[in-house]
C-alpha cells in the first residue's frame, strides 16, 4: 500500500492502474439491474469482496469502493437514504478489508443525479452538504484516496471536490464524461473541458465512462498537450449490444491491454476501466503495464575488468563455434526460431529442425519458457537437435527461474553438453504467462548474465574463484527497436555490450522507419546486429503482435494489405511472406544476419521468404 506521499508522486510522475466497472461486474453475477448496486455492501458482503479480489489478483494498484451512487439523492429513490452512513462505511471497509497493505483503495464518488442550481433547484450548498455527508462515511471506512467519476457538468464536479478538500488532504481524482466526439455530453470541446477541470481542487483529472479506447486515446492526444496536469483515463468496454435481452459489452480484453500501451506512451498517469470491464480486462492492462516496465528487481554485477588465471587459455570469438566463425567472417547469418513442445515429443520439432538444416539454415534459436508459459526444457531440446541434426542451436537463456547458484550450474552444465551460441534474456514476468501465481527469481537481469558468462568464459565463478578450464559461450543480447522508452532500452544494451556481449538479436522488424532509427542511435556499436522477421499469417496475427508483444508495431499499411486477404488463410499466408521478403530485401544490407520466426510452427514459411533472396 502505497502513503499518501507516494501515491501523489506515483499519480504525478509515474502510471496508477485501477480496477474495472463494478456494477457491470455486479450485473454478470446475477444481481438484477433494478437493484440499488451500492445496498449490495450491507445484503450480499461475500459478492463485493469476491469482486474485489478478483480485481485484486488481476493486477490493479487501487481498486474502487461500490459506493458511486451512495448518496441521499440517489439512494432516495430506494427508500435507503437513512443507510447513507452505513452503506458508504461498509463498502469503504469491504475494499480495505481486501486491499490489506498489499494496494490502496478509492472511495468512488458519483453525480448526485439531481439538477444544481441555476439549472435545477437544488443550491450547491445543499449539493456540498450531500457530497461531505459520503466523503465522511468513505473517510471513516478506510479509503487511501477519493475518485469522482462519470461527472457531466464540471460545476458539479468543483462542488464535489470543494466538498473533500474541506474536510481532508487525501489524494483526488475528477474525471467527466465524454461523447463518441470527444465532446462533453454538453457539447463542450476537449480543450475547453481541459481548462475548466484544471481550476477543481483535484490532482489528477480525466475522463471515464460513456466511450471504449479508441475516443478517449484521442481525447488524451488532444488535451495532453494542453496540460501539465496528470491525466486519467478509465474508458467503458465499448458500446453495449443487447443479446437476448442482456447488455453485452464486445471490447476484448486483449484489444484493452493494447490500449493500455497506447494510453501511457499519449501521456496517462492513471488508467483504468469503466462500464463493461471486468477483472481479465485489468489482467491485459497489467501485463501489458509490466511488459513495458517490468515491476522486477533487477541487480546488475558491476562490471569489473576480468582477471583470468594464468594457466587459463580464453577462446576468442571466432573459434567459440561454427556460427561465431561465420558471423567473424562477414557471411550473413540465417537463424529460425523453434519453440520446445508442451510434452514430451521432441521428433516433430526435431524433424523441422532437419528440413531447415537441409535448406542452409545456419542455426536454430530455441527460446526458454517463451511468454513464460512451461514447455520442455530450451537446454533439453538444444542438445537433442546438435546431436540428432547436427545444426547448431542458440539457447535463449532467462533469468526469471533460476537464482545465481542454478545459473552457473546450468551454464556450465550446458555448456559440458555440447552448447556454444547462447542469448541471454531477462525474461517475461510470470504474470504475463500461463501461469500467474508462480514466482519468479531474478536474481539478476540480462546484464548482470552477460556478466557471469563472461566470468566463465575467462575461467572464474561471480565470486572470481578459478573453475579450471573456462567455458567459451558465444554470448547475444535481445534488443528492442521499439521500445517505449528506447533511450533506456539503448542505455541497457550498452551496458550488456560492456560486460561482454558478442552480437545483438533484434525484436521482430516489421516497421522499417522504427528499426532504421534505431540502427542510427546505434552506430557505436561494433558488434553484428540480426535482425528479427517474423512472415505475419493473417490480420489475427498482426493484431496479436500489436497487442501481445511488447515493442511491436506492425503498421497500417501492413495491417490494410492483410486485412484484404482476411477471408482467405491461403492468400493471407502468401501475402504475409511477401511482406517479409519486402522487408528482408531492404534491411539485409545494413545487417549481419536475420532470425525469422516460424509462427505455428510453419517452416515452409521461412523457406519461402529466403526463396530466391541473395544475402552477402
Amino acid at each position: 500500500m502505497l502513503d499518501r506521499e507516494t501515491i501523489l508522486e506515483r499519480i504525478r510522475n509515474g502510471v496508477l492502474l485501477f480496477d474495472g466497472g463494478f456494477g457491470t461486474e455486479l450485473y454478470n453475477r446475477g444481481v438484477f439491474i433494478n437493484r440499488c448496486y451500492d445496498e449490495v455492501n450491507l445484503t450480499n458482503p461475500t459478492l463485493v469482496k469476491q469482486i474485489h479480489e478478483d480485481y485484486k489478483r488481476a493486477g490493479a494498484d487501487v481498486i474502487q469502493t461500490n459506493t458511486f451512487g451512495a448518496n441521499r439523492y440517489k439512494l432516495a429513490k430506494f427508500q435507503l437514504a437513512d443507510k447513507l452512513y452505513t452503506i458508504n462505511f461498509e463498502g469503504a471497509r469491504l475494499a480495505r478489508a481486501v486491499a490489506e497493505d498489499d494496494i490502496n483503495v478509492a472511495g468512488s464518488i458519483g453525480p448526485l443525479g439531481i439538477k444544481i442550481e441555476p439549472l435545477g433547484p437544488t443550491s450547491r450548498e445543499e449539493a456540498k452538504l450531500a457530497f461531505t455527508e459520503q466523503i465522511e462515511a468513505l473517510l471513516a471506512g478506510g479509503v487511501d484516496m477519493l475518485i469522482f467519476e462519470t461527472f457531466i457538468y464540471p460545476e458539479e464536479l468543483q462542488i464535489a471536490t470543494e466538498a473533500a478538500r474541506e474536510i481532508c488532504d487525501l489524494p483526488i481524482i475528477a474525471e467527466m464524461t465524454i461523447d463518441e466526439d470527444g465532446t462533453s455530453l454538453t457539447g463542450a470541446e476537449p480543450e475547453f473541458i481541459i481548462k475548466q477541470m484544471e481550476l477543481l481542487k483535484a490532482d489528477a483529472i480525466g475522463v471515464n465512462s460513456t466511450v471504449g479506447p479508441q475516443v478517449m486515446l484521442k481525447w488524451l492526444e488532444t488535451v495532453r498537450p494542453l496540460t501539465k496536469m496528470p491525466l486519467s483515463v478509465m474508458p467503458s468496454a465499448g458500446k453495449p449490444k443487447n443479446i437476448d435481452g442482456r447488455n453485452l459489452y464486445l471490447t476484448s480484453p486483449e484489444y484493452m491491454g493494447e490500449y493500455a500501451k497506447h494510453f501511457i506512451q499519449a501521456g496517462a498517469n492513471v488508467i483504468g476501466g469503466c462500464v463493461g470491464t471486468g477483472p481479465e480486462h485489468i489482467k491485459r492492462m497489467r501485463n501489458m503495464l509490466n511488459a513495458i516496465k517490468p515491476e522486477i528487481s533487477k541487480r546488475k554485477f558491476e562490471f569489473l575488468e576480468i582477471k583470468r588465471p594464468d594457466d587459463v587459455v580464453i577462446i576468442e570469438s571466432p573459434d567459440k563455434s561454427r556460427f561465431a566463425r561465420r558471423l567473424s567472417a562477414g557471411h550473413f547469418v540465417t537463424s529460425v526460431e523453434l519453440l520446445p513442445p508442451h510434452g514430451l515429443g521432441s521428433k516433430a520439432v526435431i524433424d523441422k529442425a532437419r528440413e531447415l538444416f537441409y535448406h542452409g539454415i545456419d542455426c536454430i534459436n530455441i527460446p526458454d519458457g517463451p511468454r513464460a508459459s512451461a514447455r520442455m526444457s530450451a537446454m533439453s531440446l538444444a542438445v537433442q537437435i546438435q546431436n540428432i541434426v547436427g545444426i547448431e542451436t542458440i539457447l535463449h537463456y532467462v533469468c526469471r527461474d533460476r537464482n545465481v547458484i542454478g545459473i552457473q550450474s546450468d551454464l556450465l552444465g550446458s555448456y559440458a553438453l555440447g552448447l556454444k551460441n547462447i542469448l541471454a534474456i531477462t525474461g517475461d514476468p510470470p504474470k504475463l504467462g500461463n501461469y500467474p501465481d508462480a514466482t519468479a527469481v531474478f536474481d539478476v537481469d540480462s546484464i548482470g548474465l552477460v556478466n557471469i558468462i563472461n566470468r566463465l568464459n575467462h575461467g572464474l565463478d561471480i565470486a572470481g574463484n578459478p573453475i579450471g578450464e573456462p567455458t567459451g559461450y558465444f554470448c547475444g543480447v535481445g534488443a528492442n527497436p521499439g521500445a517505449v522508452n528506447l533511450d533506456e532500452e539503448l542505455a541497457r544494451l550498452d551496458w550488456k555490450i560492456n560486460a561482454g556481449a558478442e552480437y545483438i538479436i533484434t525484436q521482430p522488424v516489421f516497421d522499417l522507419n522504427v528499426f532504421e532509427n534505431f540502427l542510427n542511435r546505434i552506430q557505436h556499436v561494433d558488434i553484428p546486429v540480426i535482425a528479427g522477421l517474423w512472415p505475419l499469417t493473417s490480420i489475427r496475427n498482426a493484431e496479436f503482435m500489436n497487442n501481445e508483444i511488447p515493442g511491436c508495431d506492425v503498421p497500417d499499411k501492413i495491417l490494410g494489405r492483410l486485412r484484404k486477404h482476411q477471408d482467405s488463410k491461403e492468400d493471407s499466408l502468401k501475402e504475409g511472406i511477401e511482406i517479409a521478403r519486402e522487408t528482408l530485401e531492404i534491411m539485409k544490407e545494413y545487417i549481419a544476419g536475420v532470425q525469422i520466426s516460424a509462427p505455428f510452427g510453419r517452416v515452409q514459411s521461412v523457406i519461402n521468404v529466403l526463396d530466391g533472396i541473395q544475402l552477402y
